[in-house]
């Protein structure tokens, strides 16, 4: 239910009329018609302006607005005006969109919902009826980071691989089309779509997993077929006739082996640009698959397009240009994290750049036209490579950095790093401020004649029994080293200018202002805005829980508004708690919009958490531990956390309940419409209750007080 503001509700008689000049195009924005995004007014909006019309707030992807109503000498005025219960414990990451006076959301398991950016009132919802058998695909919950639109029309991407255009005043669909090229393969969707030339663009997830990772466009107007960019080559002999065929053999060169057996990975889940000017759609692409560069291209050959930045046509789809940040990745370093455009002046020159930030802790600056390095500087302490080499574009590895049989900890970790959560730019400071996580992993793999792949089963850290008490020294080592902030990079100099320290990593995305704001959700389960030239925090607000998404800001009738989702997305952080030490807790998700003077609106108090439950007393067969380790990895790690810490729920904290009904909720499907998949039919029950040996195991070895001691004083 939404809550609103008690004072009379601000009237809405008719939506801004919009005068937006490109090239002598004029467009106006005729009253009554909600969501009537154009090319001209699209090309325009390189900045948000009054509405945030894209996901990046425009086209350059800096979420960056140039209102000042709300500003550094009044933020501390700013009060929470409405909000909207999303009816969900699941993560929220989407930023929404604002277009002439309605806000446009989506939230956990794609619901799509419309309301009157003033008072919060719902026009309409969507829910397109995910089948839960989904989630078993998906990485970190069943979450979209966001939704596009053009001419009328909210365009979704859906957890089962559906675009789906929305009428902007009604809600309901007017075109689908089913984006999954094979049906084989484990392809989701969690990344917004981008409109670009007419066409609607998306990637897509499932590289963890076995996937072979493409980019689709289609019409955005009808929802037929554009082009498809394959991010991994064919077999040699074969086409696929597609855009990248233009490429497929130079790209093929790049892989040894039977590596079309293997999916190949490259998936691009959520890094997506467009440059009208250019007439050029920019994707980062995902890790390779199977991770190891040994088992995936037999150790050989760089593995184009993966970990890559490429650029194309918009309309054809046909390739431009390509970075490769990392050539072989094998780290889960994907190079899939938000990018953002912008002109720099380097070395006296003004240059047309894109800049990114990914998980393997380099920051990169790249000429947008031709693809060529500026620039690229580690932003945090790394042990895999000391830098990249500016004459080949390629990173400095540091000795002992390829994966290797015997435990070792590396960083970043495969979290990063930076990841999805959006980060921004200001022209006004020149900085870009990006939610960091330093964080850290025990990595290790299988002997050769060990390995085994199979579709659908992450090959993350395959090596997960090896030398367990040292994986243990590791674990404990990683935990103790995390740490999360705000970084404000100086893209320029490629420098630190300041940071914002958290207690953990998993702080939301970022969003700067020309009032000089800094604006982003805390670990802290805070609202906070910070001055962006200094860092200085200005106010804070209790929001119950994580905002991990991107805020936006608008102006409807004269007034500023600041937008957010709040909900967790449980991101794998090893040693998040309570300040008590209990578990971390948090308030369901919800939408939230703050106003200056905006008063008389409180937030329900988030739940408590409980105590860590204590483990079962009976010690677990080691024989079925082992066993129990190596399915956990490969079904259950990549939402649960590698090792059982984290993730979207941290299973060494079960409840005698949960043990009792383990077997229902994991074969059964118990808590399917809760995300958690059901695995009958994947799992026997023998392969089950291996499972859970190994988790009452990680809950003994962890539990405080000392599980062993517990059990010898009673």
């Amino acid at each position: 239910m939404t809550r609103l503001l008690n004072w009379k509700a601000l009237a809405l008689s008719a939506f801004a009329i919009a005068l937006l000049a490109v090239g002598g195009l004029v467009y106006a924005g005729a009253p009554g018609e909600p969501a009537n995004v154009t090319q001209a007014r699209l090309a325009a909006a390189a900045q948000p302006g009054q509405d945030w019309i894209t996901h990046g707030g425009g086209w350059q992807e800096q979420r960056f607005s140039p209102l000042t109503q709300i500003n550094d000498k009044n933020v501390g005025r700013l009060g929470l005006l409405w909000y909207d219960d999303l009816n969900t414990y699941r993560g929220v990451e989407a930023t929404p969109l604002e277009i002439d006076g309605v806000l446009y959301n989506i939230s956990a398991w794609d619901v799509t919902t419309a309301y009157d950016a003033v008072s919060g009132k719902k026009l309409w919802s969507y829910d397109p009826k995910i089948d839960p058998s989904f989630s078993q695909w998906i990485c970190c919950g069943p979450v979209s980071r966001g939704v596009a639109a053009w001419h009328g029309k909210i365009i979704i991407g859906t957890l089962d691989g559906r675009l789906i255009a929305l009428d902007a005043k009604t809600g309901k669909p007017v075109w689908t089309a089913d984006t999954v090229l094979d049906k084989g393969q484990p392809i989701t969707i969690t990344g917004a779509p981008r409109i670009a030339d007419g066409n609607v663009v998306i990637g897509n997830g499932g590289g963890d997993l076995g996937a072979r990772g493409y980019i689709t466009a289609w019409n955005a107007d009808t929802g037929k077929h554009a082009w498809t960019f394959w991010i991994v080559p064919p077999q040699p002999g074969h086409l696929d006739h597609a855009a990248s065929d233009s490429v497929a053999a130079m790209a093929q060169k790049t892989w040894a082996g039977p590596w079309w057996k293997y999916g190949g990975g490259g998936n691009d889940w959520d890094a997506l640009a467009y440059d009208p000017t250019l007439h050029t759609v920019f994707f980062g692409t995902g890790n390779g698959s199977p991770h190891p560069h040994r088992f995936r291209s037999a150790g050989k050959g760089d593995n184009l397009f993966i970990c890559s930045i490429v650029a194309v046509d918009a309309k054809t789809g046909r390739y431009k240009w390509h970075y490769q940040e990392i050539p072989a990745e094998e780290w889960d370093y994907d190079c899939t994290a938000p990018m953002i455009m912008a002109t720099l002046t380097l070395n006296g020159q003004k240059r047309d750049v894109i800049m990114q930030a990914p998980k393997d802790g380099m920051f990169y600056v790249l000429d947008r036209h031709t693809g060529k390095l500026l620039s690229a500087k580690p932003y945090m302490p790394m042990n895999w490579a000391s830098g990249v080499d500016p004459k080949t574009g390629r990173p400095i590895l540091l000795p002992n950095a390829e994966p290797q049989i015997k435990p070792y900890l590396i960083s970043p970790g495969s979290g990063g790093g930076h990841s999805w959560n959006p980060m921004s730019y200001s022209p006004l400071t020149g900085l870009v401020y990006i939610p960091m996580f330093e964080g850290y992993m025990v990595e290790s793999i299988v002997p050769d004649d060990q390995f085994k792949y199979v579709l659908g089963k992450t090959t993350i850290n395959q090596g997960y029994a090896n030398e367990p008490e040292l994986r243990k020294k590791l674990r404990q080592e990683a935990a103790d080293r995390e740490i999360g902030y705000m970084l404000a990079w100086d893209p320029v100099k490629q420098k630190e200018a300041f940071r914002i320290p958290y207690p953990h990593g998993g702080n939301g995305g970022t969003m700067v202002t020309a009032g000089n704001l800094l604006v982003e959700g805390t670990i802290n389960k805070t609202f906070a805005i910070y001055r962006a030239d200094n860092g200085q925090k200005l106010w804070k607000l209790p929001v119950g829980s994580v905002p991990v998404s991107g805020p936006i800001t608008y102006e409807v009738n004269g007034k500023q508004y600041i937008a957010v989702n709040v909900g967790w997305n449980s991101a794998i952080v090893s040693k998040l708690t309570n300040p008590d030490g209990t578990p971390f807790s948090y308030a369901p998700g919800r939408l939230m919009v703050f106003a200056l003077d905006a008063k008389g609106v409180t937030l329900p108090p988030a739940p408590p958490s409980n105590a860590v439950p204590a483990p079962p007393r009976e010690v677990p067969d080691p024989a079925a531990v082992t066993r129990g380790e190596a399915l956990y990895a490969q079904n259950c790690a990549i939402c649960h956390g590698a090792s059982a810490v984290g993730g979207v729920k941290d299973l060494r904290h079960l409840t005698k309940e949960t043990h009792a009904d383990f077997l229902n909720i994991v074969l059964g499907g118990e808590r399917e419409k809760l995300g958690m998949p059901k695995f009958g039919g994947k799992l026997t029950e023998a392969q089950a209750n291996d499972i859970h040996a190994y988790l009452i195991k990680r809950a003994q070895d962890d539990y405080q007080p000392n599980f062993m001691d517990l059990v010898k004083r009673q």
